[in-house]
């Protein structure tokens, strides 16, 4: 038996891996996805997890992605890479950016590659990490369709558009993974999943007004993060991630719920950085890890929680993990719906 609310990682990973093959995507794409949305879940990332999996299923099946590309390398000039995705799941060409970005690091010391025409990536923090693995910093950014006002405004005109950035220490990485929103259109979906309001200035009303309602969000606006900065920093992943990849930038990147039949047409960038270029990597990473280490050892305000770095969360998760990932109800009930409409067992270690 599981506690309320939780199953069984593994089953769902079964599960996801089986729902993305029954529509076509290969073994090593399907196991590729279905693990990051599963991590995601671990990791409390509710926003980036399984809750996503009927809407990439209905997409595949309406033809917006390809759960069979992996994207093709349009322009190759060494630590300058464009790729394009070529709508299939933003996982995989995740993978194979980040990777490459890495392999081209080594050789030139930098890389970026750019990626037009791409499916949701999901975390952008995972890939930053895997760079980071690699004794590398790692840079990801993605752009989505418009979601928040400019300072003033009434109308979407930028997408929340996530950056994160991952440093190594010899140990985890430091991962900062944040979306230009105050709070992610996910969090906002999974609010209104489970009936629950949202945040003091998450998001306004269609009119402009704030709001708390979880609906009346996503009919809206987002409101970004620290005003005025987070909406600058949209505005610059936007140009950096869709105008270097030559993709689309602003309102030429589609609604993730909207005509699933459309292709998302997002756009990506990943940097990464070889330390061992500037500095011994060693020298580097006990720097990184005991600034770490000084911040986490601060003195705490009165009442208030244990100090974090970014990324410590999700590094606790996995640390803590004992098999089961909280997944929410109205999740595993739209998992066995899809199931059952495409002829896959549901394992019974989920009911």
């Amino acid at each position: 038996m599981t506690n309320s609310g939780f199953r069984p990682a593994s089953a769902l990973r079964e599960l996801a891996q089986a729902l993305l093959a029954k529509v076509g995507a290969p073994a090593d794409h399907a196991s590729l996805v279905a693990e990051a949305l599963v991590d995601a879940d671990i990791e409390g990332l509710g926003s980036h997890g399984l809750m996503l999996l009927p809407m990439y299923l209905e997409r595949i099946e309406k033809g917006s992605v390809d759960a069979a590309a992996k994207g093709e390398i349009v322009v190759d000039a060494g630590a300058r890479v464009t790729i394009d995705a070529v709508n299939a799941l933003g996982q995989v060409t995740a993978e194979r950016a980040s990777a490459l970005a890495v392999e081209r690091a080594e050789e030139h010391g930098l890389a970026a590659i750019a990626v037009r025409n791409a499916f949701h990536i999901g975390a952008a923090g995972r890939f930053a990490r895997r760079i980071a693995l690699a004794g590398q910093i790692g840079i990801v950014m993605a752009n989505t369709r418009p979601l928040l006002p400019a300072p003033g405004g009434a109308e979407r005109v930028v997408g929340n558009n996530p950056l994160a950035v991952a440093v190594p220490t010899g140990g985890e990485p430091l991962v900062l993974d944040l979306a230009m929103s105050a709070g992610a259109m996910g969090k906002i979906r999974l609010a209104q999943s489970r009936g629950e309001p949202i945040p003091e200035g998450w998001a306004a009303t269609a009119d402009g007004l704030p709001t708390t309602d979880a609906v009346e969000a996503i009919k809206g606006m987002l409101l970004p993060a620290a005003g005025a900065k987070g909406f600058g920093l949209a505005v610059m992943v936007d140009l950096l991630a869709g105008g270097l990849s030559g993709g689309a930038i602003g309102d030429a990147v589609r609604p993730l719920y909207g005509d699933l039949s459309e292709p998302y047409a997002s756009a990506n960038l990943f940097i990464a950085i070889d330390i061992a270029g500037f500095r011994p990597l060693g020298e580097f990473e006990a720097a990184a890890s005991g600034f770490a280490e000084r911040i986490r050892s601060s003195k705490p305000a009165p009442g208030g929680s244990p100090i974090r770095m970014p990324g410590d969360r999700a590094a606790k998760a996995h640390r803590d993990f004992d098999g089961n990932c909280r997944i929410a109800p109205a999740t595993l009930s739209a998992l066995r719906a899809a199931a059952e409409r495409l002829g896959v067992p549901f394992p019974s270690s989920l009911s």
